[in-house]
């Protein structure tokens, strides 16, 4: 009876052990779903929020359940900022391995009343921060010749919706800037990838929340038929930053129960129409 040579384990190649990587608005939600998720793969993990209180607090909560974390305070927008963060991350651990661009706003406005103000404040913070720290990391990453940047685009980053204008250019930006960041530095080493919400629970989309007609409409139009926790986030990334995702770059992983998969809501499927 013959057998198959069967390869090395593989398993290990979601670790993050020894990794460092810094989280961009990981004080609560997402980012810190992300982060919690790093850090139980392995990984230090350097929790950034404009709030150097909020960052502390998220760091104390990781610490607290055994976890390497450290607070990085920055307002994202402040470009000499985040780049002397991630020099001052470079300098006390030699190295920056992971880079994850997840803070964002969300303005909700109709378009005649969306102004200007609204518009640069949603587009510095959702896609200019991301190409600025992105283009900082890159400097090291470079040298190291290995890195891993991930950032948070979002189902408006493929799609539209009505009320949202500024957030959906913004986030069609980010996988623009993804797909252009991989092309360019996938030669010295670096995967750029994204990750793309659906609805998530969490406190950017608490007004929605509260609105039992919208949170139906979410429900009836996503194949799994509910919103998604923040921790649902962390596995993703996890997969992008590891080195099981060491040929996957340019990448937008949809994490959105299917809705952008779909064009009819699921009852449409309980009307024996032939394929």
């Amino acid at each position: 009876m013959s057998s198959l040579a069967l390869p090395p384990k593989r398993i290990a190649d979601f670790s993050l052990d020894g990794r460092i990587a810094l989280v961009t608005g990981a004080g609560r939600g997402i980012g810190f779903s992300i982060a919690r998720g790093f850090a139980e793969a392995g990984a230090t993990v350097v929790i950034n929020d404009i709030n150097p209180a909020t960052a502390e607090a998220a760091c104390e909560t990781l610490r607290s359940q055994g976890y390497n974390a450290e607070p990085q305070a920055f307002d994202v927008t402040d470009h000499a900022a985040g780049g002397a963060a991630i020099d001052a991350i470079v300098e006390r651990h030699g190295k920056l391995d992971i880079l994850m661009n997840n803070a964002g706003i969300l303005i909700r406005k109709p378009v005649e009343t969306h102004d200007m103000s609204d518009w640069d404040k949603v587009i510095a913070i959702n896609l200019t921060s991301l190409y600025a720290l992105a283009r900082e990391a890159t400097r090291h990453m470079r040298k190291a010749g290995y890195g891993r940047i991930i950032n948070t685009a979002s189902l408006m980053g493929i799609s539209s919706r009505p009320g949202v204008i500024s957030y959906v250019a913004a986030k069609h930006g980010v996988v623009g800037i993804t797909r252009a960041l991989a092309a360019e530095l996938g030669i010295h080493g670096i995967t750029v990838n994204a990750i793309g919400p659906g609805y998530i629970e969490t406190e950017i989309n608490k007004a929605t929340l509260a609105d039992g007609r919208f949170h139906k409409q979410v429900v009836d139009r996503t194949p799994l038929a509910r919103w998604a926790s923040p921790d649902e986030l962390a596995g993703p990334a996890v997969f992008l930053a590891s080195a099981a995702a060491g040929f996957v770059s340019g990448h937008v992983l949809m994490v959105d129960g299917g809705m952008s998969a779909t064009l009819f809501q699921p009852e449409v499927t309980d009307l024996g129409l032939a394929a």
